[in-house]
């Protein structure tokens, strides 16, 4: 099963994914074409999404048992042990200038500093 989500999109990429898959709802895309269409489905609309956000989810052989895509979304996929988990952007941090791009796994968070840690550390329970 291949799932594909278009926000702010072009209709001529809209009306080219609805050669192979089903449109459900506005910009919601299901389907099941093999791995090799779904591919070219995916680089098509990287190509032309323009200023617009995509998403695409599928089927895989993993623990979870699908794993996703992401262009331009303010949430990005990040792995943890094995696991795709989506890390969201921090509402306080500075938001980078127009025109500068930084990477949402730029920065790891501090270890060490929760509550826990220092309960552990000091061994205050």
């Amino acid at each position: 099963m291949t799932v594909i989500v278009l926000t702010n999109c072009p209709a001529g990429l809209r009306g080219f994914l609805t050669r192979w898959l089903l449109e459900i709802s506005a910009g919601v895309f299901v389907g099941n074409p093999n791995a090799r269409i779904r591919d070219i489905l995916w680089n098509e609309v990287q190509q032309y999404a323009d200023q617009g956000r995509a998403l695409l989810a599928h089927t895989t052989n993993n623990e979870q048992g699908f794993t996703f895509r992401t262009h331009d979304h303010a949430w990005h996929p990040t792995d943890h042990e094995g696991i795709t988990l989506i890390r969201r952007p921090d509402p306080n941090a500075p938001r980078p200038s127009p025109g500068t791009t930084s990477p949402a796994g730029a920065q790891s968070p501090p270890t060490g500093w929760s509550k826990a840690s220092k309960r552990r550390r000091f061994g205050r329970s």
